[in-house]
Formats: C-alpha cells, structure tokens, sequence
C-alpha cells in the first residue's frame, strides 16, 4: 500500500522496529513505513499477537513484515530481539516504541502490582528498547526514536499510573535528545488524543464512551489511526532531520479543551471577599 503522503522509497533500505505493530496506530504506522520502502519488523510478548499481524500484514502489504517475540519489561528478551533484528536485516535505523498498556480507574483503586505493572511496560521497557538499540546500532550510526505517549500536559483523571508513566518517557525523550545529538540520533514523541483504533475494545463500553467523548474535541471528531501514523513517517523521514526533543500532539484541540471527569457539585461556592491591606482605601 503506497503513503498518500510521501514518495515509496523515501525509507528505501532503512529498518524499521515498531513495537506493538500488529493493532491499531501501531498496525497503521507499519503500513506507512512500509508505503515509503522500509523494511518493518514488529513485535510482542504473545506468539498469537505477533505471528499473525506478521502473516496478515505480509499479505496485505505483499512485502515481508518480520514478526518476533519482545518482553520489553525483561531486559535479556530485549537483547535477544535487538540481536535478531541486527543478525537478519543488519540495521536498525527507526525505533517506534508504541508497544503499552494500561487501565482505567481513579488513583485511589489503583492497587501496587497494577501501579508496577503499568509503570514497568511504558516507562521502564520504553528505555530497556530504546538503549538497547542506541548500544547495539544507533550509537554508531545515528537513527530515529519516535515514541508514542499519551496527552500529559493538563494531567489524565482516571489514568495516574499511564500519565506518570508516559509522561517520564517525554522527559527522558528531551534528555535523550541533548546528550545522543552528537551521535545523530534524533529522538521525539508523538502525543495521540482521542483516536478511534481497536484499543477502545479494552474499555468497557469503549464504543459507547468514544462516541460521547467527541463532543469533547473542538473538532467534533475522533482522530484516525492514519493520522497518527503520517506524523510518525514524517518524522522518521526527511522532513524530520532537523527536530529532537518535541512532543508533537495529534488531538484535534483536545488538550486545549473539554471535560471528560466530571467533578461533584458541593453547593454554592464561597463567597469571593478580595482582600486589601488595613491602609488601603
């Protein structure tokens, strides 16, 4: 499938790692790096998940997309994917760290192997990849590091652990970007909003709760998977060269906007007495 966007071989001979390529933005950002010539390796804790987004997007593409196991919380399975990336494609010039994961509650449900747990997968297995490649190939030859984070600027109600989590990725993501600049290595996020992608079926009544939430983004929509995954291909292309350290958002005017956890009405609110210094008129 060619990009709608960018010439189909603007990535011609790069390697492209996407975690959690096989659903959703991760799905559409494999198709758009493959539409511009790279070659796409994808990949995730569970066989089923991998192997057969491997298989359906090989066929649909009608290029190879490589599928292979990654634990992105344990550090030797991290280093054996790098190694297996590098032994058969030889590079690793684009890491898209999508892979994630998380749950909605208020924070005061959130119970400690639920806190670990999210904080592990999207803070802590986000820098397991990250210098993992920077230490078996970027470090060398430069590269592109697009992580996908989450709105964090207003804070997330019912998403503390996530927010936290993706939040230091951002952090992490400006720090990387000083001290890797000298190795060429750029490194950036991609800030989703409300996206319609199969992710919303992890929510209760996910169907449900998109649809009233659009009236939420002054754009009166939700956002699309394609969407997203054009921002990452600019990036990891040409026209990304001279930006590190950003976080760019894909929202539709969310983060600007809205209100999506109500908050209890407790009455009247105080009375306002502005207050003036004993020698003030």
């Amino acid at each position: 499938m060619p990009s709608r966007l960018f010439l189909p071989d603007v990535l011609a001979g790069q390697v492209a790692v996407v975690t959690g390529g096989g659903t959703g933005i991760g799905a559409a950002i494999t198709r758009e790096l493959v539409g511009q010539g790279a070659r796409v390796v994808i990949a995730s804790r569970k066989p089923e998940h991998y192997a057969r987004a491997a298989e359906g997007l090989s066929a649909e593409l009608g290029v190879e997309v490589l599928g292979l196991p990654l634990d992105i919380r344990d550090r030797d399975s991290v280093e054996a994917f790098v190694g297996a990336v590098v032994d058969k494609l030889g590079r690793i010039d684009v890491l898209v760290n999508n892979g994630g994961g998380q749950f909605l509650a208020p924070a005061e449900t959130i119970r400690p192997k639920g806190w670990d747990a999210v904080v592990q997968t999207n803070l802590t297995g986000t820098w397991n990849l990250t210098r993992a490649v920077f230490d078996r190939v970027m470090g060398e030859r430069g590269g592109r590091v697009i992580n996908i984070t989450m709105l964090t600027s207003r804070g997330f109600p019912g998403m503390a652990h996530s927010v936290a989590a993706r939040a230091g990725v951002e952090a992490m993501s400006r720090t990387l970007a000083v001290e890797w600049a000298p190795r060429r290595v750029l490194v950036n996020c991609v800030a989703p909003g409300l996206i319609l992608s199969s992710g919303m079926n992890n929510y209760p009544d996910g169907a449900s709760v998109a649809q009233a939430m659009q009236a939420e983004v002054p754009l009166k929509r939700l956002g699309s998977v394609q969407e997203v995954a054009e921002l990452v291909a600019f990036l990891a292309g040409p026209g990304g060269a001279y930006i590190t350290g950003q976080t760019l958002v894909v929202d539709g005017g969310r983060s600007m906007w809205g209100n999506t956890w109500p908050l209890p009405d407790d009455g009247d609110p105080p009375p306002v007495v502005i207050p003036k210094e004993p020698w003030e008129a």
